[in-house]
C-alpha cells in the first residue's frame, strides 16, 4: 500500500466491494435480470423520455442503472473506475442481450480515453465523496455534454454527513464538519452499505464537499442550474434508527422531514 494514491487505495476497495454487493439483497441482481429496473422516481420523473438519446453514466458500478436506462430506449455508455465493476457490466449487458458500453476510467481521466459527447449526463447516489476535486469534475461533465444536453445527479445530501453513523448510533449527533478540512477523511473496516452484516477492510478515503461547492462548480464551467431540490428520505438506512416506508424510501423514525437527507441537481448546457 506504500506508496498508493487516495484514488488507487480506492480503486482497490471498489473491486473488492463488486462481489459483496452483486450478492446482495440491495442491489437485487436476479430480480434486475427478470425485468426490474434500479430507477427510481426522482431520477425517472427528472429525466422524462430517454429514448434515442446518448446517455453517459459516470461512477456506474456494474452497471444496473446504466443498463435500466437502456431498457429505456437510451443509447448508454457506462464509466466507472474499477474493473472488476466494468467486467461484470460486460457481462450482464452480454447475458441479457442489451446494448451498452462500458469504459473503466477515472472521471477526471475520462477525456482522455472516450470520444464524443452526450444528450445527458447522469451520476447517482454515493458519488461525490469519492471525488477529490470538484472543479475538474464540472470540468469532465461540461466536456462530455453535447450543447443543449442535460446533467442530472441525485446523491446523498452532504449534511448527512455530519453525523455518527455507526452500528450503535441511536440518534442524531454531530460527528464531523460539515466543511471541507485539507484533505481526505480515512475510514477503516466500515460496515457495507449494501449489507451491513459484513465489514468491509479499509482503508477508504472521502472527500467532503458542501452543497455550495457542487452548484458552485457546476455554475464556474457554465451550466445553467435549472432545479435543485432536497429530500427527507433516502435509499437505505444510512443511520441504524431509520424505518423503510411502503414506497421503499427510508426515513428518520419519529420524525417528519425534519433533516435533508437527499438532495437532487438538474442543470443545461446552452
Amino acid at each position: 500500500m506504500s506508496g498508493e494514491t487516495p484514488l488507487e487505495v480506492n480503486k482497490r476497495l471498489w473491486d473488492g466491494l463488486v462481489a459483496i454487493n452483486a450478492r446482495s439483497a440491495y442491489y437485487d441482481v436476479e430480480g434486475f435480470k427478470s425485468g426490474k429496473s434500479t430507477l427510481r422516481s426522482i431520477e425517472r420523473e427528472a429525466l422524462g423520455n430517454v429514448r434515442g438519446k446518448r446517455l453517459i453514466h459516470l461512477q456506474c458500478h456494474f452497471g444496473l442503472d446504466t443498463l435500466s436506462w437502456a431498457r429505456l430506449g437510451a443509447n448508454v455508455t457506462g464509466v466507472d473506475i474499477s474493473g472488476k465493476a466494468i467486467e461484470l457490466a460486460r457481462s450482464l449487458a452480454s447475458e441479457l442481450g442489451i446494448e451498452a458500453t462500458f469504459v473503466q476510467a477515472a472521471v477526471d481521466d475520462l477525456p482522455d480515453v472516450l470520444d464524443g459527447t452526450f444528450d445527458i449526463v447522469f451520476t447517482s447516489y454515493g458519488v461525490l465523496c469519492w471525488l477529490p476535486d470538484l472543479e475538474r469534475w464540472a470540468k469532465v461533465i461540461a466536456h462530455v455534454l453535447e450543447p443543449g444536453g442535460t446533467f442530472f445527479i441525485a446523491d446523498f445530501h452532504p449534511f448527512l454527513t455530519t453525523f455518527h453513523s455507526e452500528r450503535g448510533a441511536d440518534l442524531l449527533e454531530v460527528a464531523s464538519s460539515y466543511f471541507p478540512g485539507d484533505g481526505p477523511v480515512r475510514w477503516d473496516d466500515l460496515p457495507s452499505y449494501a449489507d451491513p452484516s459484513i465489514t468491509v477492510p479499509g482503508p477508504s478515503y472521502e472527500w467532503t464537499h458542501t452543497l455550495g461547492d457542487v452548484v458552485s462548480a457546476l455554475a464556474g464551467v457554465g451550466l445553467r442550474v435549472r432545479r435543485l431540490e432536497e429530500y427527507p428520505v433516502c435509499t437505505y438506512a444510512y443511520f441504524p434508527f431509520m424505518e423503510e416506508g411502503e414506497d421503499g424510501w427510508w426515513r428518520l423514525k419519529g420524525q417528519k422531514g425534519s433533516v435533508p437527507l437527499m438532495f437532487s441537481l438538474l442543470a443545461t448546457k446552452d
